[in-house]
């Protein structure tokens, strides 16, 4: 902290900010005779959350940054502001309490100019000059604080819930196919140490052995690459490669016909097998190759299940933000996938999504983790509104100057009536017990305060958007 200025604040220069044009020239004498202007530099903490609230700081000059402690070690940044008359401190300073804390720590993001009031003796002041106001702030401040913590929490753990739910039926998919993969690739490994010992129980030629496993590798590397056939192409492939397996005589050759269709082999890719080892080693040869064909597409779909295992973590960690700064330039895009993931056991198979994605678009500055959340409730409340069967379709572009996210559902639409109200705090169109009301209060108040943006939303039966718009400049966004 510096010194006091040497240009002290008039009463004409105190009217010109918003919380004291209304005073009294006797009331604005006692802000001047007790304020005192404090200079701070670019990066100096000012306050710092949880210490005593001593201090109810107003901004004259320069821009500041306000952050909370986020349980985990770090800070979330709540907001930033250069709006002259901007407070912050002991704001709280009317409720009669015997210690106050401060809520959230602040720091200057540039060199600023604070003018300081002593919370204590301006509370006892204040209460004097406005008794009822006082009464009022209080009652409010309480029935808000404890509202809010009810509601609040029990909106955040049934988010939790349906997100847990979600990823965790997201999650089940690949892992159940790891399992059950793995399971028969440890049965078909087995398999193949017989084969290969009985085959060598033959006396087999070396240099056949060797031309065999040859022959093997070249087919194995065609499995990656196998054709996508139609169920009438595959019957046919089947039929075909089983009548070569039975006039070479080989017993029940239907059961393995499905692997060497499956691999992309074909009745010619057999006639190298039997060019290789001869009619006399036909059968052991060819039930080794099927072993090591379905081992290779078994190892297969054990690395897509775990590569999807893998992906669905990462789409949540993106979704969280857990490693990354609270405001910066972000790809929407990558917030939007995320919360499809998340979200894709509740919007379930019934619910045809549709991204029209303008993959060309500038990043934006923002607070990522709380678009999410906004991208969340957009979605959350789409999905709702089809009942599990229509089109959500998520699209970018450009408006004018503003990033466009449009959310868009097949629903029955809202009623011009509800549409006026629906931004409203504890409005909502849900059955009691549905909903809370708060999911587009909220979403408004991070697009529209925390960004500077817009939130809009056009509905007719079977076709609601919600629009979000946002700026593409950094002074905006903050």
């Amino acid at each position: 902290m510096s010194e006091a200025a040497e240009t002290r604040p008039t009463r004409e220069s105190l009217r010109e900010l918003f919380l004291f044009a209304e005073l009294s020239d006797a009331q604005l004498d006692w802000i001047l005779e007790h304020a005192v202007v404090e200079h701070y530099q670019g990066g100096t903490r000012i306050v710092r959350e949880g210490d005593p609230a001593t201090c109810f700081y107003v901004l004259l000059s320069g821009a500041l940054r306000m952050t909370k402690q986020d349980g985990a070690g770090g800070e979330v940044e709540m907001l930033r502001s250069d709006q002259r008359g901007a407070y912050c401190g002991a704001t709280q300073f009317f409720y009669a309490q015997n210690q106050q804390f401060y809520a959230a720590s602040v720091d200057a993001v540039s060199e600023l100019t604070f003018l300081a009031l002593p919370a204590k003796e301006f509370a006892e002041r204040f209460r004097s000059w406005f008794p009822m106001a006082t009464h009022l702030l209080q009652g409010s401040y309480l029935g808000w604080r404890n509202t809010d913590a009810l509601i609040g929490a029990r909106r955040r753990l049934l988010a939790l819930g349906e997100l847990s739910a979600g990823l965790t039926h997201e999650l089940n998919n690949p892992a159940a196919a790891a399992v059950r993969a793995t399971a028969a690739l440890r049965e078909r490994v087995a398999g193949m140490r017989h084969k290969l010992a009985a085959l060598a129980k033959k006396d087999i030629d070396p240099d056949l052995l060797e031309q065999l496993i040859d022959v093997q590798e070249s087919l194995v590397k065609q499995v990656t690459s196998a054709p996508q056939l139609t169920a009438m192409q595959q019957a046919d492939r089947e039929d075909e490669i089983s009548d070569w397996l039975t006039g070479h005589g080989l017993e029940q050759g239907w059961d393995l016909a499905p692997i060497f269709v499956a691999a992309g082999l074909t009745a010619d890719s057999l006639d190298q097998v039997l060019d290789s080892v001869g009619e006399s080693l036909i059968d052991g040869a060819v039930r080794w190759l099927a072993y090591a064909l379905e081992t290779e597409m078994l190892m297969g779909e054990i690395e897509d299940s775990t590569t999807r295992i893998s992906a669905l973590v990462g789409a949540a960690k993106q979704y969280s933000q857990m490693d990354r700064a609270p405001h910066q330039w972000i790809d929407v895009h990558e917030g939007l996938d995320s919360t499809l993931v998340m979200l894709g056991g509740k919007i379930g198979d019934g619910i045809e999504v549709v991204k029209d994605y303008d993959r060309s678009l500038p990043s934006v500055p923002a607070y990522a983790g709380e678009l999410n959340q906004v991208w969340t409730n957009l979605i959350d409340n789409a999905v709702g509104a089809m009942e599990g069967h229509g089109r959500l379709t998520v699209r970018t572009g450009m408006s004018g100057d503003r990033l466009l996210v449009e959310i868009g559902d097949t629903g029955p639409g809202i009623t011009a009536e509800h549409r006026q109200r629906i931004f409203e705090p504890f409005f909502t169109t849900k059955p009691v017990g549905k909903g809370t009301g708060l999911g587009l209060d909220i979403s408004w108040r991070i697009v529209v305060g925390r960004h500077q943006g817009d939130l809009r939303v056009e509905s007719e039966p079977g076709d609601t958007r919600f629009q979000v718009l946002l700026p593409l400049t950094e002074g905006a966004a903050e």
